[in-house]
């Protein structure tokens, strides 16, 4: 019992995370970066600006959506991390089927709202497959992610809910930067 509460104590709560966190800043970091090597397309090509956030941060949500429902299973004896687990292959499949139907949308709407501001210069469909194509590959990321995390907290008898989602949500937004690069580099 004192070990529990010495999990909930500021003490342990700082002794848990700020590690975690200063390794986190330094990955964010190097999402800017990469941002920053992506600028003379994002200029060039204003609809793609616009999916930036917007695809980092849906990544982000559908992770942290999934590290949180890992996290209630996990906390509930209920995930067993076997391949054979009906949970974890089921939210992996919700997941993914929410990035497939999320992400033409999110697609369509960047270029939407571009048109109406400024003109895109880009085609729809190239919006929207750049979109599809990097929500699903980012959604699989993510779901590689949260699992090997969850996990991993797991193993080294880590609090998921304290771990998992900042985890999620930042190498999201560094694999989400990167993998939009590349979506573009190969459909645009």
């Amino acid at each position: 019992m004192a070990e529990f509460a010495s999990q909930w104590s500021v003490s342990g709560i700082v002794r848990t995370m700020f590690p975690i966190l200063v390794v986190l800043t330094a990955i964010e970091l190097g999402s800017g970066l990469v941002l920053d090597t992506f600028e003379g397309t994002l200029l060039q090509y204003p609809s793609l600006l616009v999916l930036v956030p917007v695809t980092i941060g849906m990544a982000g949500n559908l992770g942290s959506i999934l590290a949180a429902r890992f996290s209630t299973a996990f906390h509930l004896g209920l995930l067993s991390f076997a391949a054979t687990d009906d949970r974890l292959a089921g939210n992996a499949i919700a997941t993914l089927a929410l990035a497939v139907t999320l992400f033409p949308l999110v697609g369509a709407g960047a270029w939407l709202l571009q048109t109406v501001i400024g003109g895109a210069t880009l085609p729809l469909r190239t919006v929207v497959l750049v979109a599809l194509v990097s929500g699903s590959l980012l959604a699989l990321l993510a779901i590689v992610v949260t699992t090997v995390t969850t996990y991993a907290a797991y193993r080294f008898e880590l609090d998921p809910d304290d771990v998992v989602i900042p985890v999620v949500t930042n190498v999201c937004d560094v694999l989400g930067v990167v993998v939009l690069f590349g979506a573009v580099r190969v459909l645009v």
